[in-house]
């Protein structure tokens, strides 16, 4: 019998000053059973990071990339069904990076783990001459400690102001500085 995602309910009250953008966005986000607090946060993060001011251009929403392998993590399309943003999350390897750059206007990858390191120096040389994507570190420390924020149902600010961003429920607040490989 397969098992069955768990669902999660967020409530993210973004103030993101580094692009004047300000919102509450109620979310229900399905979690895959091998999914652990961890990705599913740095998915909501890279939410955060992604959402559009105006959604007339298409919304961005959570996709189905661990039930689907054709699908990213979250994607933004537009009002006739073209890819306009596609988001990883994770350490996908350069076939998938480059596939997804050819079916999107623009990728963005956000990596958490402790191994991103190897991950790029063997991907680093052939992903430069994707001209539409862009990668992301999270690192590891801070992305672990995001996971005490995951809740069946949570409500989760996030702080954007100089490129530093601060992610809390109430009681913690976490710093999470990403950095551009």
């Amino acid at each position: 019998m397969a098992l069955k995602a768990t669902i999660y309910k967020a409530t993210v009250q973004l103030a993101d000053m580094d692009r004047d953008l300000y919102g509450d966005y109620d979310l229900t986000i399905a979690r895959h059973p091998s999914e652990t607090d961890e990705r599913l946060l740095i998915r909501l993060l890279a939410f955060a990071l992604n959402v559009p001011a105006d959604a007339d251009a298409g919304p961005l929403e959570f996709a189905k990339d661990m039930w689907n392998i054709d699908e990213p993590a979250l994607w933004r399309k537009n009002l006739v069904g073209d890819i306009e943003e596609w988001i990883e999350v994770g350490q996908p390897d350069e076939r998938r990076l480059l596939q997804c750059c050819s079916r999107s206007k623009h990728v963005t990858a956000y990596s958490f783990s402790s191994s991103t390191p190897q991950w790029w120096s063997s991907l680093g040389p052939k992903a430069t001459g994707a001209r539409n994507l862009t990668l992301w570190q999270i690192p590891a420390k801070q992305s672990q400690a995001l996971a005490a924020l995951a809740d069946r149902s949570m409500k989760i600010d996030v702080t954007v102001q100089d490129g530093t961003i601060w992610m809390g429920d109430g009681k913690k607040s976490l710093e999470v500085s990403p950095s551009r490989l």
